[in-house]
């Protein structure tokens, strides 16, 4: 079959980009999992908790290939033909098959190494109950959900039996599992709207408390008014939440569907705490990437996506958002074309997207069993940037973005420059942003140094140093992509310039983060270029710019064109109370030499100076007036100390002499003077 030779699943789907595109801010991942479409003799199944997709052929005796998005080998075998397969999962780590195969049983078979190959079944303890389905919650613990309750198994591979762990007797009208949780979710009731949530861990079963989900009218009968196809569990930011697709809004004069969230936690009641208005009607289906809910809507083949991070409206009770985008269709996807390169120069045919035939899991895959692919779906953040115009809130929601560090940094570099410039308000804006989600990283970063540091952290094995995500922008990120390409390119007023450069220092201050000496440096450089002295000295004397050691190096550099520098240079080498001959060696290791010799003249020093030490740096700096300058004022300092210009043994500077001579020859050596 299709599925078998694997021609397709290497191949990478082709997404069209650019402006046929319209911003589309939604993909299909470029390497589906292909397999082989269903139909009469082939039936396909997914498992969520492994998300793997099984074609099962014949009811397994010709062959069943199960192929997921994590693992890119098929795993393929036979079973024995005992009957149509109603569903089948591998446990976590594919160590043990189970096969429902009737509503009474479910088979298991090993596929560990060296255990037993033979079947074995387990029936459902309650009398009279029929099985709906089963959820692996590790490689060993198995769940059955019968019509009547829940019954939680130990699997024994090496015995080739089941233990019962506990059971719960419940009416049940259907179920659904949220794996990333652990927590399988009951529909009971006549009408089905009361949901049972059950937590599992390590051999342990914990009934959460109950909740009703409010229907959008009274039910004209009694018969099951909930639907599973109108439920979803994902985890939002670290949180559980049963999504709820209400078709209609509860009150009467607001028209459209809208997606009902509520909030799931471990401990406590379930409360609603958010309404995402959809503002049409129709068929839709719903996915969670990137902590976000993407709706699709099959009827206008467009999809839009909520943040509830993002402020919306508080009614009291919950929050009411709208879509954070307008809607727009998955980018156009082109199905890539099985088998050896010579057949495949047919063109890619076009997928039909938001097809009927589409089946959605949690949290983010997409399967078209006609067409025999699974696909995850994907965010792109670079087309987002185009329809958020509001940069406050284009950067609220990149900052919750998984990959959003390079589009973020884009973001900065346009808001610099034309044509896009921004005021110096929302310029502003976003570097509060940015730094407040830096803050935040530098203080976790903070307090877990001083745990471990104190030893705290033996008493509490739980601690984790703190992730560091993308959203965490520094100031080596922000110099390196943003400022200095942003000064070097010099088309923006300078004044401009400078504003933008204090506003992102103003920011970090406000923070209470301490300023890199780089960016100080980039606020003086770009003040030298353009001769604006006097603001310089305003910033340094107010103490806008910092003290440190590599600025007071910068200003003294800065000496032969704004002859102040240098002192406040060495004021502010002594406000940091450096010792005079730490000034010296860093102003040679910046091959700072005159200005080295000055600062030691300046202090009355350099009687005692070594000759040596400042003639190295000076033939380092490969520059021949310095060396002759430098050379010259050592053979006046021999002349005025010893009456004699050339240098002793003991100053070990025969190379730099050798070196005069060679570049200035032997007659500009110093004559000694008599008198």
């Amino acid at each position: 079959g299709a599925g078998e030779g694997g021609g397709g699943e290497e191949g990478e789907g082709r997404a069209r980009g650019g402006a046929e595109a319209g911003g589309c801010y939604l993909a299909l991942c470029a390497r589906p999992v292909h397999f082989e479409k269903a139909n009469p003799v082939n039936c396909v199944f997914f498992d969520e908790a492994n998300k793997q997709v099984f074609a099962v052929r014949s009811g397994g005796a010709t062959g069943v290939v199960v192929k997921g998005l994590e693992d890119r080998n098929p795993i393929s075998f036979r079973m024995e033909d005992k009957g149509e397969v109603k569903c089948i999962k591998f446990s976590l780590g594919n160590k043990i098959l189970a096969v429902q195969r009737t509503l009474k049983s479910v088979d298991f078979l090993n596929f560990i190494p060296d255990s037993p190959q033979l079947e074995y079944t387990q029936e459902c303890k309650t009398k009279n109950a029929n099985i709906l389905g089963f959820c692996w919650t590790s490689s060993t613990e198995i769940v059955f959900i019968t019509d009547q309750g829940i019954e939680f198994y130990q699997v024994l591979p090496e015995k080739r039996n089941l233990k019962l762990l506990k059971n719960q007797s419940i009416n049940v009208n259907w179920y659904m599992y949220c794996p990333e949780s652990s927590v399988i979710l009951l529909s009971t009731t006549v009408l089905g709207n009361v949901l049972q949530p059950f937590y599992f861990k390590s051999g342990t079963m914990a009934k959460l408390s109950k909740f009703e989900i409010e229907l959008p009218a009274a039910p004209k009968s009694s018969k099951l008014s909930l639907s599973e196809r109108d439920i979803a569990m994902a985890t939002i930011y670290g949180q559980l939440y049963v999504l709820y697709l209400r078709h209609h809004s509860r009150t009467s004069n607001s028209t459209g569907a809208e997606v009902v969230l509520y909030h799931l936690p471990r401990e406590g009641s379930c409360k609603k705490t958010h309404i995402l208005k959809l503002n049409r009607t129709g068929k839709f289906a719903l996915n969670v990437v990137d902590n976000l809910v993407v709706v699709h809507h099959q009827d206008t083949e467009t999809s839009v996506i909520f943040d509830i991070k993002l402020k919306g409206e508080f009614d009291g009770s919950t929050t009411i958002h709208q879509f954070v985008l307008p809607p727009r269709s998955i980018q156009p996807y082109q199905i890539p074309v099985a088998g050896p390169a010579s057949v495949t120069s047919q063109a890619p045919v076009p997928c039909k997207l938001y097809s009927s035939s589409w089946i959605v899991f949690q949290p983010d895959i997409i399967i078209s069993a006609s067409e025999g692919y699974l696909w995850s779906l994907q965010v792109k953040l670079e087309p987002v940037v185009n329809l958020l115009l509001d940069k406050g809130k284009l950067m609220d929601f990149l900052l919750q973005r998984k990959e959003c560090k390079m589009v973020i940094l884009s973001v900065c570099s346009q808001m610099l420059s034309e044509p896009e410039r921004g005021s110096l308000s929302v310029i502003a804006t976003v570097f509060d942003k940015l730094n407040h989600e830096y803050k935040k990283y530098l203080e976790a970063e903070q307090s877990y140094t001083m745990v471990v540091e104190t030893g705290l952290s033996r008493s509490n094995p739980l601690l984790k140093r703190p992730v560091r995500t993308q959203a965490v922008i520094d100031q080596s990120d922000m110099y390196t992509h943003v400022l200095s390409v942003f000064t070097e390119k010099k088309e923006a007023p300078h004044k401009f310039t400078i504003a933008v450069l204090m506003e992102y220092i103003r920011s970090l201050n406000q923070f209470q983060i301490a300023v890199q000496h780089y960016l100080y440096e980039l606020v003086i450089k770009t003040l030298v270029q353009h001769n604006l002295f006097y603001m310089l000295h305003q910033f340094l004397q107010y103490h806008v710019l910092s003290d440190s050691k590599p600025l007071a190096c910068l200003l003294l550099s800065l000496e032969s064109i704004y002859p102040p520098a240098h002192q406040l240079s060495l004021d502010m080498l002594k406000r940091l109370s450096t010792a005079n001959d730490e000034i010296v060696e860093v102003l040679l290791s910046k091959h700072q030499v005159l200005a080295a010799l000055r600062f030691i003249r300046g202090i009355g020093g350099h009687d005692s100076i070594s000759a040596r030490k400042f003639l190295d740096a000076a033939k380092q700096a490969e520059d021949e007036m310095l060396f002759y300058t430098i050379f010259r004022f050592f053979e006046q300092r021999n002349q005025r100390l010893r009456g004699n210009p050339s240098f002793t043994p003991g100053e070990h500077c025969e190379e730099h002499v050798t070196f005069f001579k060679q570049v200035f020859g032997e007659h500009a050596l110093m004559k000694p003077t008599t008198f």
